[in-house]
């Protein structure tokens, strides 16, 4: 048995969708375990593209793929997806996919309370992409949620609806939003039910016997650690748990069964929203890197704010995941440069840390201590193996390796799925 966990170790966006995919040729089974319809996922298959959002990457590979209870399901956004992906010519049935029938249910009402807090916040807004991620998981943690399984079960809906609808129009009177249309909710559910009910299980069950039998699961994370609801930049994270060891929780296996832990790291950082960024390159530089490594978000079209790596940060994601090694992206966006710099360690108040503090005003205050490597100018991309890299490409590699105490296992060189060097792999390991 080997089961592998991949996640991002930056603020997201490090390229989960095709390293992913590429594992997923190793893989039996993939399952999303957290997170919502706000993370993208961008898949190059033989030059087409699929941009998924709540479906695992493997249905592209048609591999078993579970949605997880620890994901919060939009059934609408769902619908909406697996019809799209089904224009591709990806057939989506229930024997492909299985959705938690734990997970809980972003209504259009979290939608509306997650823009209007927003568009309240005005200057101290914290980013959010208005899908509605924040306040499903906030009723899961209150125990008013709809689950999956409510769909099936009109008694048990009305009362809990009843329940759910008392909290949120107390809080739309605040932000002078219309009282919830009960009739029309339920008109709506009762027209997408049917629409997802074919795919929901018991996934932990589902999981439970692949596993007894030795399959090969990934486990595939949304988002990036530095965006963990405990562990990020708070409070411009997500609402969910993103290290590692959410995998477990957000799909009903004991931590046990984990053998490998992957960390996706770009080869510079970039952060979507507001929130601290110590090396952010308001300047060409930074403009360049956007540009040629194309940083405008999947789903949301936001562009994406772009500077050197940052070793302190993807070094303190490590350790909260107990990462093995380190899928490393976009390598050939750094071709042709001059210099390239590393952030080694802050200071602040004139003193030298290694860690990223958790207090929101010395986040702000850290100021980056570079390290800087000369560049290389014969390209990267489309490299197959280590011979390929300039010997420049190969040094940046390894002094990033030493940093964050974590070796490389894969390294991508563009977007195309097979244009991975593979160094360790994650499954014989």
């Amino acid at each position: 048995m080997s089961a592998v966990v991949v996640v991002g170790a930056q603020w997201g966006d490090e390229g989960k969708g095709k390293i992913v995919d590429w594992l997923c040729h190793r893989a039996d089974v993939v399952v999303r375990f957290q997170g919502g319809h706000n993370a993208g996922h961008t898949l190059v298959v033989n030059g087409k593209i699929y941009k998924l959002a709540l479906l695992p990457s493997g249905v592209v590979q048609g591999k078993l793929s579970i949605i997880g209870n620890g994901v919060v399901v939009d059934p609408w956004a769902l619908a909406e997806e697996i019809s799209k992906i089904e224009q591709q010519g990806v057939k989506i049935s229930p024997e492909l996919l299985v959705l938690s029938d734990q997970a809980c249910l972003i209504l259009p009402f979290h939608r509306d309370l997650d823009a209007a807090r927003e568009a309240q916040a005005g200057a101290a807004s914290i980013g959010t992409t208005k899908r509605g991620i924040g306040p499903a998981y906030e009723d899961k943690v209150g125990r008013r949620a709809l689950r999956v399984a409510d769909l099936a079960d009109a008694e048990s809906m009305d009362w809990k609806i009843e329940r759910l609808t008392a909290h949120h129009n107390a809080l739309r009177r605040g932000l002078d939003l219309p009282e919830i249309d009960v009739t029309d909710l339920k008109r709506q559910l009762g027209e997408i039910a049917p629409r997802v009910l074919p795919y929901a299980k018991p996934a932990w069950r589902v999981l439970d016997a692949q596993l007894q039998e030795s399959r090969r699961v990934l486990f595939e994370g949304a988002q990036g650690v530095l965006l963990d609801v405990d562990h990020g930049t708070y409070p411009f994270v997500t609402s969910s748990n993103v290290v590692a060891g959410q995998a477990a929780a957000g799909s009903g296996v004991g931590p046990r069964a984990i053998t490998y832990v992957l960390g996706l790291v770009k080869a510079y950082t970039t952060r979507v929203g507001a929130g601290p960024f110590p090396t952010e390159l308001n300047d060409d530089i930074g403009k360049r890197i956007g540009e040629v490594g194309r940083e405008v978000g999947t789903n949301t079209g936001r562009a994406r704010r772009c500077g050197w790596f940052d070793a302190v940060l993807v070094r303190q994601s490590i350790a909260l995941c107990g990462a093995d090694g380190i899928a490393l992206t976009k390598l050939d966006v750094l071709d042709g440069f001059d210099e390239i710099k590393i952030c080694t360690g802050y200071k602040l108040n004139g003193e030298v840390i290694d860690y990223l503090p958790a207090g929101v005003k010395d986040q702000q205050a850290v100021e980056p201590i570079y390290e800087t490597l000369d560049g290389w100018k014969k390209t990267t991309k489309g490299a197959r193996s280590s011979k390929d890299l300039p010997a420049k490409a190969i040094k940046y590699i390894r002094r990033i390796e030493e940093l964050i105490g974590c070796p490389a296992a894969l390294v991508s060189t563009s977007p195309e799925r097979e244009d991975v060097i593979l160094m360790r792999d994650p499954f014989k390991a």
